[in-house]
């Protein structure tokens, strides 16, 4: 039981480590956007000029206690660790890294291989039963109570918030994040989905059986 923890805890710290290198390196360095929550307080930002750290919280706290009656303790657990830890290597990689990845006027190179990258290092959090915050855990709630693929939550949620974003962003910025989005949804499922590991995210039912995903 240990050990399943405590690796359970380790692939999760892993997935964050290559979410948190692949957006700075990739989507930060070159301009491209973000969709979740994330790209929500951005919008908020642009129009009402509330911090996003404010927005995020507002938006984080109501769907963890939601998801927590859902999904369990044990994924609030594992979504604390993940949510920390990303933003612990994300804040290490933005002060320390001495790696420029610029492509100016070919931003389908960072597009492409942000979303590749991101989609492994979110796909593990998730396949080993944690998230990175409250859009994680709404999106897993939505692929679960809907029947649809997790891959397909992420890339339609994050597509709606990045079309709204077009009050502030230029098409460009928009048409390329919503390219890595696409990818990152799909490599995210794929790695979510994969029979080389065991899944480990439960939901509750009326009769408090387990369906595990």
């Amino acid at each position: 039981m240990l050990n399943n923890r405590l690796g359970e805890t380790l692939m999760i710290l892993i997935g964050s480590f290559i979410l948190a290198t692949s957006l700075y390196h990739f989507h930060f360095q070159n301009n491209l956007s973000e969709g979740g929550f994330l790209g929500i307080a951005l919008l908020v930002k642009n129009s009402f000029n509330i911090s996003p750290s404010i927005t995020t919280l507002i938006l984080d706290i109501p769907i963890i206690l939601l998801a927590g009656f859902f999904l369990g303790k044990r994924l609030l657990i594992n979504t604390f660790i993940g949510a920390v830890s990303f933003s612990i290597f994300y804040s290490i990689i933005e002060k320390t890294s001495t790696i420029t990845l610029q492509f100016e006027n070919h931003l389908f190179i960072p597009a492409i291989l942000g979303g590749i990258f991101a989609g492994f290092g979110l796909g593990l959090i998730l396949k080993f039963g944690g998230a990175t915050g409250g859009d994680d855990l709404l999106t897993i709630l939505m692929s679960k109570k809907s029947n649809i693929s997790i891959g397909k939550v992420y890339f339609i949620f994050d597509a709606c918030i990045l079309l709204f974003s077009l009050s502030y962003l230029s098409w460009n910025e928009v048409g390329y994040t919503i390219l890595s989005v696409g990818i990152c949804a799909k490599v995210t499922e794929i790695v979510y989905e994969s029979k080389y590991f065991t899944k480990s995210v439960s939901i509750k039912t009326s009769s408090r059986k387990r369906l595990h995903a």
